[in-house]
C-alpha cells in the first residue's frame, strides 16, 4: 500500500511548495537526530525526510497523486530505488513507450503534423506510354484550409494548454502487478497527443486545419513508362493536420492492350501473315510503327514459317534514356487451303521441276538442334 506522504508532514494534498517546505522544516527541527537521540523519533525523522523528498519532486509528486508510491522498490529490493518506479522504469518504457530511464516524460507530438501519400490510377494507352504525356486528372485530398490557413482556429483565437494533460500530449496511470507497480502511457484522449486545444475552433475546418476539397492537376508522365509503374508528384498528396506539409502524390500506370502489338519490357512484338508465293520469292511489308509512323520491312527470298525479322530501334523508349528498343516480326507463312484447278496445275508443273524435294521424316532433336527452334534463338541472341 502507498504511503500516505501528506500525512507524514502534515499538509494537504493541494498544499503549494513553500507549504510543504515548511512543514518539513518545522518537524525537522523537533524529530532531528541531534535534537531528539529517541529512536521512535529518529525513525520519525526519516519517514519525514522520504516524504519531502518526494513531494518537493514535481514528478514524483505527481506519482503519488495518481495513487503510486516513487519509493517502493517493486520487489526489487533496495537497490531498485531509483526514478519512476525502482528500476523498472526502462523496462516498461520498453515495452509501454511511457517514461523515460531519466524519468521524464516524452514530449507532446504537436498539432502540426506531416500529411500521408496519395496513390491515383490513370489509364494509358500504348502510344501515349511511347510518346509521354500530360494527364489532366481529378484529384479528392485533403487541402489547406482556406479560412485559417492551418491554424485551426476561430479569427485570433489560440490553442491552450490541454488541461486533462497539462501540454503532456499523454496520460499515465499506475497499476498493480504481480511485478509490483507499472506505470502506463496512452495519447491523451482530449487533445490527442497534440499538448493543446482550440477551445474556438475554426468554423469551416472544425480546428482541423484542412478541408477536403476536389480539384483538378496536371500529371506529366514521361515516355517510356510501363504498366504497373508509379509518378511521383511532390507535395501533392493529403496536407497533414494542423496544415502540416503534404504528402506526394503517386500515379500509377495502368496500360491498355494495343491491337497489334505486344510489349515486353522495351521491345515490341507483332505477327505478320506471309503468303507461301511472297515468303519464297520475298516480298516488302509495310509496318505502322508507334513512333515512327509507317516503316518498311523486308522479307528475304526463301522466308521460312516460324522466322522473327528484327526492326532495331523500332521498339518502346527505354525510360529517361534516349535508346529504344526492337520491333520483332514474327512471320506466320500461310499456306492456300483451296486451290482452283489451274492454280494445282502450276503447282504439280513446279513439284516436277524439283524431283529431290519431298517429305522427309526427322528426329524432334535434329529439329531442335538445326531447324525452326535454333533459327528463333540465333534470332533473338543476334539482337
Amino acid at each position: 500500500m502507498a504511503r500516505d506522504y501528506y500525512g507524514l508532514l502534515g499538509v494537504a494534498k493541494n498544499a503549494t511548495d513553500q507549504e510543504i517546505k515548511r512543514a518539513y522544516r518545522k518537524l525537522a527541527r523537533e524529530l532531528h537526530p541531534d535534537v531528539n537521540p529517541d529512536e521512535t523519533a529518529q525513525a520519525r525523522f526519516r519517514e519525514v525526510s522520504a516524504a519531502y523528498e518526494v513531494l518537493s519532486d514535481p514528478e514524483k509528486r505527481r506519482i503519488v497523486d495518481m495513487g503510486g508510491d516513487p519509493l517502493e522498490s517493486g520487489g526489487g529490493g533496495p537497490g531498485f530505488s531509483g526514478a519512476g518506479f525502482g528500476g523498472l522504469g526502462d523496462v516498461f518504457e520498453a515495452f509501454f513507450g511511457g517514461m523515460s530511464s531519466s524519468g521524464g516524460t516524452r514530449k507532446p507530438r504537436g498539432r502540426v503534423q506531416p500529411g500521408a501519400d496519395s496513390l491515383l490510377r490513370t489509364r494509358l494507352s500504348l502510344a501515349e506510354c511511347a510518346v509521354g504525356v500530360t494527364k489532366h486528372l481529378t484529384v479528392d485530398t485533403a487541402i489547406l484550409c482556406d479560412v485559417c490557413t492551418g491554424a485551426g482556429t476561430n479569427g485570433k483565437s489560440k490553442p491552450v494548454r490541454c488541461e486533462t494533460c497539462g501540454g503532456a500530449g499523454e496520460v499515465q496511470s499506475v497499476q498493480r502487478s504481480f511485478l509490483g507497480q507499472v506505470l502506463t502511457s496512452r495519447p491523451c484522449p482530449t487533445c490527442r497527443g497534440a499538448g493543446e486545444t482550440i477551445p474556438d475552433p475554426c468554423h469551416k475546418c472544425g480546428g482541423d486545419g484542412r478541408v477536403r476539397a476536389r480539384r483538378e492537376i496536371a500529371a506529366p508522365i514521361p515516355a517510356g513508362v510501363a504498366n504497373g509503374m508509379r509518378v511521383r508528384l511532390a507535395a501533392q498528396g493529403e496536407v497533414g493536420p494542423g496544415g502540416g506539409h503534404a504528402g506526394d502524390l503517386y500515379v500509377e500506370i495502368v496500360e491498355q492492350p494495343h491491337d497489334v502489338f505486344v510489349r515486353d519490357g522495351d521491345d515490341l512484338h507483332c505477327t505478320i501473315r506471309v503468303p507461301m508465293v511472297d515468303a519464297a520469292l520475298g516480298t516488302t511489308v509495310v509496318i505502322d510503327t508507334i513512333l515512327d509512323g509507317p516503316t518498311e520491312l523486308t522479307i528475304p527470298p526463301g522466308t521460312q514459317p516460324g522466322e522473327v525479322s528484327v526492326l532495331r530501334g523500332h521498339g518502346m523508349p527505354r525510360l529517361r534514356s534516349g535508346a529504344r528498343g526492337d520491333l520483332l516480326a514474327h512471320l506466320d507463312i500461310v499456306i492456300p487451303s483451296k486451290l482452283d484447278s489451274k492454280q494445282t496445275d502450276l503447282l504439280r508443273k513446279y513439284k516436277g521441276m524439283r524431283p529431290s524435294e519431298r517429305a522427309e521424316v526427322m528426329s524432334t532433336q535434329s529439329e531442335h538442334n538445326s531447324g525452326l527452334f535454333a533459327r528463333l534463338r540465333a534470332s533473338f541472341s543476334g539482337r
